[in-house]
């Protein structure tokens, strides 16, 4: 049994059929190919495919890092049916969970290193192997390397995962870290658990995806701060190999509340966007910004999430309020067929997703499988985003609204609810309010709405519900819920 597909097994405490644990996510799948469609591409002949990381290269082909240690290069994967040819550009490497293309050469991240690999001699084959950054322990099946793209100033980030989730038995195991361009590392947070994607938010800032279990009560997206604690105190052990990160902070409290504890543990960072459990995704995985330039619909400078278990792919978007990343997740499309572990925006706008569907069970049972969302042209109905005010919300939505069911406070439900911060796995949601809406005014051209709230709460989720919400021409919303994750009120 493969160490990838082990890790997995740990991160549910108990195992169930799919057909008991899997039903439609949102059941809005034959709604949502009318707008976004979804593409099969077909694999030659002798070609089995698992992919933990792509990056699209000058010349138009797609790279695939595999689980099974491979880099392969795809040349028609956008085509309007594609049947593309692949090649072996490189072998032998360990799960590449990150791939990365700067000056002739990828970048790769994999279980115990980053790797450049280039091809001397022009063949169309690695034949140059350069460890950039070897700076962290690998001794157990669980320990995953997660790597990024390049910044704008040139740094790479991995997130490594913990030695079988409750423990940290290799050095930096829980960690994230930099690595700079003249190839230095730099030790940047403690307390991850299980990341699965690392990257930048739409302003830049990085952030990694987080899975529920020990110390996380639900799915969430952290903001890597330098210096941050991410909240799962077992790697705290090699804090005195982060000599520029000062002193192992306080031991948080167990059980308790993540907002109760940031009083007491300065760096400790709250989750950015919380992913209510099975609402929206168990197992969420890689994410990319799409800058797609208006070829993927409405959604350009927004934040695609995948998820493993679910087969899922949603929305989020972020804001800086009060000095702390927040903002909401969204639905986006189900019904997809494996397990995802890599999400890309190629030059083209297209959406490309692809993973496996080896380890616990996974509503898409297909293996060897490369998809792509295209956008048809058609424009969804959707809540576009989310801003928080100092007294409630700004809805934004992709199409004018209804104006007279939109101004009125009953069309929108909200309730709140947290999280237990606590060493056992996971959380029920607790703690819940019901916020009263007082008032819903309508922007002119109908293409947001400002609610005044009574009860906001800090630290919760605002669950927004709006089944009878409609545009201005008839139409129901897409997906009608939508959450977000207030740990600021701005002042």
């Amino acid at each position: 049994m493969s160490r990838f597909l082990l890790s997995f097994l740990c991160l549910l405490p108990f195992l169930v059929t799919a057909a008991e644990e899997f039903g439609d996510s949102w059941g809005t799948a034959e709604r949502e190919a009318a707008y976004y469609r979804l593409v099969n591409v077909p694999m030659p002949e002798g070609v089995y495919l698992e992919s933990g990381s792509f990056v699209s290269l000058p010349d138009g082909r797609l790279a695939v890092g595999t689980r099974r240690g491979e880099i392969l290069l795809f040349t028609g994967v956008g085509a309007e049916n594609p049947s593309p040819k692949v090649s072996t550009f490189a072998s032998g490497l360990d799960e590449v969970l990150g791939l990365a293309w700067r000056d002739g050469a990828f970048y790769a991240t994999h279980a115990a290193e980053i790797t450049r690999i280039a091809d001397t001699n022009g063949d169309g084959r690695a034949d140059r192997y350069d460890t950039i950054s070897d700076a962290w322990g690998f001794g157990h099946y669980h320990e995953f390397a997660l790597g990024s793209k390049f910044d704008a100033a040139g740094n790479l980030y991995v997130a490594l995962g913990l030695s079988e989730s409750y423990h940290s038995k290799e050095l930096f195991r829980g960690w994230a870290l930099k690595i700079t361009p003249d190839g230095k590392t730099i030790p940047l947070c403690s307390g991850l658990r299980s990341p699965l994607g690392v990257g930048p938010n739409e302003q830049g800032e990085m952030f990694y995806v987080e899975s529920q279990g020990p110390w996380n009560g639900s799915c969430s997206l952290k903001h890597l701060k330098p210096g941050g604690f991410m909240g799962h105190p077992i790697s705290f052990n090699w804090y005195p190999f982060a000599t520029n990160l000062g002193a192992t902070p306080v031991m948080p409290n167990s059980p308790s509340r993540l907002e109760t504890e940031r009083l007491r543990v300065k760096e400790l960072v709250p989750y950015a966007v919380v992913f209510p459990y099975k609402k929206m995704g168990r197992s969420i995985s890689a994410f990319e910004v799409c800058r797609a330039g208006g070829l993927f619909g409405p959604f350009d400078q927004q934040i695609f999430v995948g998820d493993y278990s679910l087969c899922v792919v949603m929305r989020v978007t972020t804001e800086l309020v009060n000095g702390v990343w927040q903002g909401a997740c969204y639905p986006f499309r189900e019904g997809l067929g494996t397990g995802i572990l890599a999400v890309h925006f190629t030059p083209e706008g297209k959406l490309i997703v692809g993973g496996t569907n080896r380890g616990w069970p996974v509503r898409g049972m297909k293996d060897n499988l490369l998809q792509r969302l295209d956008w048809t042209g058609k424009t969804p109905f959707e809540i576009l985003d989310i801003r928080a005010q100092p007294d409630g919300f700004v809805l934004r939505f992709t199409r004018p609204v209804e104006a007279a069911l939109a101004a009125r406070p009953e069309s929108y439900s909200l309730q709140t609810y947290t999280h237990i911060y606590q060493e056992d796995y996971g959380s029920p949601e607790v703690d819940h309010t019901h916020p009263k809406i007082t008032s819903a005014e309508v922007a002119a051209d109908g293409s947001s709405v400002r609610l005044r709230v009574k009860g906001l709460v800090q630290g919760h989720v605002h669950d927004f519900h709006l089944p009878e919400f409609k545009s201005r021409d008839g139409e129901l919303l897409l997906h009608d819920r939508a959450y977000y994750t207030l740990n600021e009120i701005p002042k």
